[in-house]
């Protein structure tokens, strides 16, 4: 199974209704022109890894359809239209089919009342990790495990720590058996070796991994100098306007 070699993505232009997006802080507004500038830099950043990316129209009636990942999970062998659990995010689902549709021959679909976010599920080479999460329910997460069965991938679903929004705010892929997470993850996770994110940089667990190269928040010096230490090729992307909207870097892409 791939994991992090990919050579193509799906990304999103922000709409200028992207400042209206949910975020849990709503006097941390987000700078429009900011936003654009760091989803214009990694959008080159995944060029530059390798990848061909599609780039798709802005949906302005959905402020949070920048972050891509939520509605959509990908494979090579197929996708599954999943279904956002903020009830704000319903309507990106007809859009993302279409876009699914264009490029994949099997679509898989989760049902009304069947709730998962892709932001949480990590997948790793044996397993997809679902996180249960105020965004993924269990009736989701056991509807998304039996699709995944469908494609060939083993699923687990698992608890999200408390204060979280996402299973992957807290944990992200760094090879085939490295995982970056913060601590409150870092003990459910066995099988695995683990880097802890340093004091006070916990958000730079969602980090990306594209082929050779591990993108994480310019604004998380420590764990970049800790990832360049440890033999990784660690590389800076501005996310701190966008991480505003409580997202990371594995929101604003799909990849296979």
């Amino acid at each position: 199974m791939r994991v992090f070699d990919f050579d193509s993505a799906i990304v999103r232009t922000p709409g200028r209704s992207v400042v209206d997006g949910l975020r849990d802080d709503p006097a941390a507004r987000p700078d429009f022109a900011a936003i654009v500038g760091e989803h214009t830099a990694y959008v080159a950043a995944l060029r530059a890894a390798g990848l061909s990316v599609d780039v798709l129209d802005p949906l302005e009636a959905f402020p949070d359809s920048v972050f891509v990942e939520d509605p959509a999970l990908v494979f090579d062998n197929g996708a599954i239209l999943l279904r956002p659990g903020a009830p704000s995010r319903e309507g990106e689902r007809a859009p993302m089919r279409l876009a699914l549709a264009r490029r994949f021959d099997r679509v898989l679909e989760l049902r009304d009342g069947e709730y998962a976010d892709g932001g949480d599920v990590l997948v790793t080479p044996h397993t997809v990790f679902i996180g249960l999460s105020r965004r993924t329910t269990p009736r989701g997460a056991d509807a998304l495990a039996a699709h995944l069965k469908s494609l060939g991938r083993a699923a687990r679903i698992v608890p999200t720590p408390a204060g979280v929004l996402h299973y992957k705010t807290a944990v992200s892929l760094l090879d085939e058996e490295t995982l970056l997470a913060s601590p409150p993850l870092a003990a459910s996770l066995p099988g695995f070796d683990i880097v802890l994110t340093p004091a006070g940089e916990e958000a730079a667990a969602n980090a990306l991994r594209v082929n050779g190269t591990v993108f994480v928040g310019a604004h998380y010096p420590r764990t970049l100098e800790l990832l360049t230490k440890r033999g990784y090729k660690a590389a800076p992307l501005a996310i701190s306007e966008t991480a505003k909207l409580d997202a990371g870097l594995s929101c604003l892409s799909l990849r296979w």
